[in-house]
This record gives C-alpha cells, sequence and structure tokens, in this order.
C-alpha cells in the first residue's frame, strides 16, 4: 500500500495486527539473506558499455530500489525512448534459495510504516538497483515513438549504464530533465486518447492528524513528472507486449471494464460528490475531465480505481488476443522487476528473442504458472490495502460517534446497504430499508472502531 502514509506511525497497533493476520514476512530467512549477497557479488560479463549515455531515474524522492532509468534521442520526427530496467534476472538464478522466496513472495507488499521487499535489500536497494552512484547492470529497452504515440520496439540488450541522477517527482524541475520529456509523454497520451483507455491514476491518501488531534485523510494528486514517468513506462509495456504476443509467446496483463452494474454504483458515487456526469458520456470520457486537484473528483477516481474487475496474468494462448480495457490494448508488465516477480521472466523473454533467441524452456515454463502465483500475491496485497483503508476510516471516524453525515446509496445487495458519504472518501454499509441506488439519504455513525477496522452507521433520514 504505497498510497497511504502514516509518517508519524500514528496507526502502528493497527498496522501490526495487519501484517500479523495477512501474514506479511518480516524478514528474509538466512539463507536467502546469504544467497543474496553472494549474487551482488557476481561480476557483469555480458553487459554492453552504455554509461556515455545519459540516464536519469525518477522516483519518489526517498525510494532506493530503482527499477527504472531513461534515456531520450531524437530519431528524425520520431523519438528513441531508452529505458534501463534493473537486470535482475542477472542476479537471481533459477532454482537458487532468492528465487524460491521470490516465487513464494509475488511481489513487494506495501504498508504505510514500511514494506516487506521481494528481494532483500542487497539486491533490491543496492547491488541491482539503478543507483547513480556508479554503473550499474541493466537491460535496455529501445522503443521508437511516432508523432501520433505509436510505440515499437526497437531492441533490447544487456548493458551497463551510468545514471547521472536520482530525480524526485516533487522536486525535479524543467531543466533537471533531459530534453524531449514532455514531448514523449505527450505523444503517448494522445495515443491513449486516441485508442480509448480509460486509465486511472488516483491521488496518494495520506492519514495525519488535525489540530485536535483527530485522525484526517488527505488526498494529494499525482505530480505532472510522475504522470509523464508513468507514461514511458506504459509506452516500453506496450512495445514489448506487441513484440512477445507477435512472437506467440509471453505473460500479458488482462482485464475486462468495469460492468454495467459498476458503472451505475459510480453514477451514484459521482452524485454524492455533486460530480456533474452527463447521462450520454461514457465512463471513459467522464475520466477525462476529471481535475485530481479537485478533492471531490480526486476521491471519485479512487473509487473507480475500486470499481474496477480486477486484472490478471495470462499466458499466450494460440488465438487469444490478451486485452487490457484499461490501456485499451495488449499490455505486458515488465518495468519493475525489484516489485513484482513477473517482470523478471517477461524480461528474459524479451531479451531473447530481440537477440534472435529462443525463450529459454525455464521462462515458458514460468509463464504458465506464474498466473495463478501473481494472482495468490495480488489478493493478498489487496487485502492488506484494503485492511489499512479500513483502518485509515475507522482512524478518521474515531471520535465522531454520534455526528450525523449526508451521504448516497450506491449500491443494494445481500449483505445491506453501501453507501459513500458526501463530504470525506469513506465507503460503509448501513441497514437503511426501503431505499434506491441514488438515494440521498442521511446517516449517524454509531461505531468507529480502529481496533476492529470496523465502522458503523444507522440511517437517520
Amino acid at each position: 500500500m504505497k498510497a497511504l502514509r502514516d509518517p508519524d506511525c500514528l496507526l502502528a497497533e493497527g498496522l501490526t495486527a495487519i501484517r500479523a493476520q495477512f501474514k506479511v514476512p518480516a524478514a528474509f530467512p538466512p539463507v536467502v539473506e546469504e544467497a543474496a549477497r553472494k549474487a551482488a557479488a557476481r561480476p557483469l560479463s555480458d553487459h554492453a558499455d552504455r554509461t556515455a549515455t545519459p540516464f536519469f531515474t525518477l522516483d519518489p524522492a526517498s525510494s532506493t530500489d530503482l527499477d527504472q532509468a531513461f534515456a531520450i534521442e531524437a530519431a528524425g520526427s520520431d523519438m528513441l525512448l531508452h529505458y534501463a530496467i534493473a537486470d535482475v534476472p542477472w542476479f537471481v538464478a533459477d532454482g537458487d534459495p532468492v528465487d524460491t522466496e521470490a516465487w513464494a513472495r509475488g511481489e513487494t507488499f506495501y504498508l504505510p510504516d514500511g514494506k516487506a521487499g521481494l528481494y532483500p535489500k542487497v539486491l533490491s536497494e543496492a547491488a541491482a538497483s539503478l543507483l547513480p552512484d556508479g554503473p550499474r547492470a541493466a537491460v535496455v529497452f529501445t522503443t521508437r515513438v511516432a508523432p501520433d504515440g505509436a510505440v515499437a520496439l526497437q531492441g533490447v540488450e544487456r548493458a551497463v549504464i551510468h545514471s547521472r541522477a536520482k530525480l524526485g517527482y516533487e522536486t525535479a524541475t524543467e531543466d533537471q530533465l533531459p530534453a524531449g520529456f514532455a514531448e514523449l509523454a505527450r505523444r503517448i497520451a494522445a495515443a491513449e486518447d486516441a485508442r480509448g483507455a480509460a486509465r486511472v491514476d488516483p491521488p496518494e491518501q495520506e492519514v495525519e492528524r488535525d489540530g485536535a488531534g483527530h485522525f484526517t485523510l488527505r488526498l494529494r494528486p499525482l505530480a505532472e513528472a510522475e504522470r509523464r514517468n508513468a507514461a514511458l513506462s506504459l509506452a516500453t509495456n506496450l512495445a514489448v507486449a506487441d513484440a512477445l504476443f507477435a512472437a506467440k509467446t509471453g505473460l500479458f496483463r488482462v482485464m475486462a471494464g468495469p460492468d454495467e452494474r459498476a458503472v451505475a454504483r459510480l453514477r451514484h458515487t459521482a452524485r454524492a460528490f455533486a460530480l456533474d456526469w452527463p447521462e450520454q458520456a461514457s465512463l471513459a470520457q467522464f475520466e477525462k475531465t476529471l481535475d485530481p486537484q479537485d478533492p471531490r473528483a480526486a476521491a471519485f477516481m479512487l473509487a473507480i480505481r475500486r470499481a474496477g474487475n480486477g486484472a490478471s496474468y495470462v499466458p499466450y494462448k494460440e488465438g487469444v488476443k490478451p486485452w487490457h480495457a484499461a490501456m485499451a490494448a495488449t499490455y505486458c508488465h515488465m518495468t519493475a522487476p525489484l516489485r513484482r516477480l513477473a517482470d523478471r521472466y517477461v524480461i528474459r523473454a524479451a531479451l531473447s528473442l530481440a537477440n534472435g533467441q529462443a525463450v529459454e524452456a525455464e521462462v515458458e515454463a514460468a509463464f504458465d504458472k506464474l498466473g495463478p502465483v501473481m494472482g495468490k500475491s495480488g489478493a493478498r496485497a489487496g487485502q492488506v490495502e484494503r485492511a489499512v483503508v479500513d483502518l485509515a476510516e475507522a482512524a478518521i471516524l474515531a471520535g465522531r460517534e454520534g455526528q450525523h453525515f449526508a451521504a448516497v446509496v450506491t449500491q443494494l445487495d445481500e449483505a445491506g446497504t453501501r453507501i459513500q458519504l458526501c463530504d470525506l472518501p469513506v465507503v460503509a454499509r448501513t441497514t437503511a430499508r426501503s431505499v434506491h441506488p441514488g438515494d440521498r439519504i442521511e446517516v449517524r455513525l454509531d461505531t468507529a472502531d480502529p481496533a476492529r477496522r470496523l465502522v458503523g452507521f444507522s440511517r437517520i433520514a
């Protein structure tokens, strides 16, 4: 849960309980740490020297597990994006203790008070990270981006790079970023619009205490540099996905769009936040009008993310076109190998194909197994995230028992009546009767128990 921040550890007891409940690993076994230390010392021997190319990283200022670095080059009317990805496959061998532990974890788990990494820090925050303190092992993907934002993979190579600077989302200035950064992001965004993509970048949720000692929930929109950086990752993932699909191999990220019931709930949620969603506008069209600087729109963007049917991983299957509705494209994950297990194998496949080699049998076998593994870890990460949100919602409402809140009914089901508070990004349930989705009601807060991550409301009007 990267988004919810608790820098003063105000929710420490509840977070400890969440870690225990969902078995979030606290540390790596000694045998894994020892294997990682040995792997970190592995000399680089199959890497081209690209240290003369000016690469940069752009991440949260405090991050040290840096998966990506980028360089941009003009090529006539096209642009070349050189996207260096941490060469995790170089350090992690099939079947060694680090690999075995990674398969057990699946991904990095994020909580406000810290993360449980996929790999030990000696790799993820040192040897394999693209830090700017010296030459680093990378797999460099070169993607050609046309004026209309169309992308095509031009090459993949193992290389040694030297990042010129570790830039932060909130602190990076235009003069620090390479020429063409903004234009490249603009092209990729234009291609998204042309495809009808519905990718949502909701704000981050931050928990803090107000002057009265109560918890409050603040929404922080993504910085412009953060949005542009995400576009570079998207372009590379799309180009690699197309190349793998053409070669009849790969592991793809697929997702269906929100169904009619989910869209209907979202319309009620928009009403709760007094947002004007024209009846004739689709969800994708309405999304593009939202201003993340507006707290109401920002909260609605979070609701959109929660309304999706969920993404999953599927291997290549003859005659089936993998599709990601939010991206409106065939799509894969490969730009965050320090944080996601599956990315390491997609990188290996792309590296083999780009250099005229057959995809390794171990990689093809992994593609068939990774879907359930990533599904399980993703589900656990989702449970952790939901528990953290429940904890935060209970914390910000604690002490306000008895107060009245305006709400809108968004769904009726066997579990009761789901409501969206109008003045806070809080979704809850109540036992209101004789109501319909879209009804505006008034509720009283009866319970707000952070220890149980529980809130309870009753209808009063």
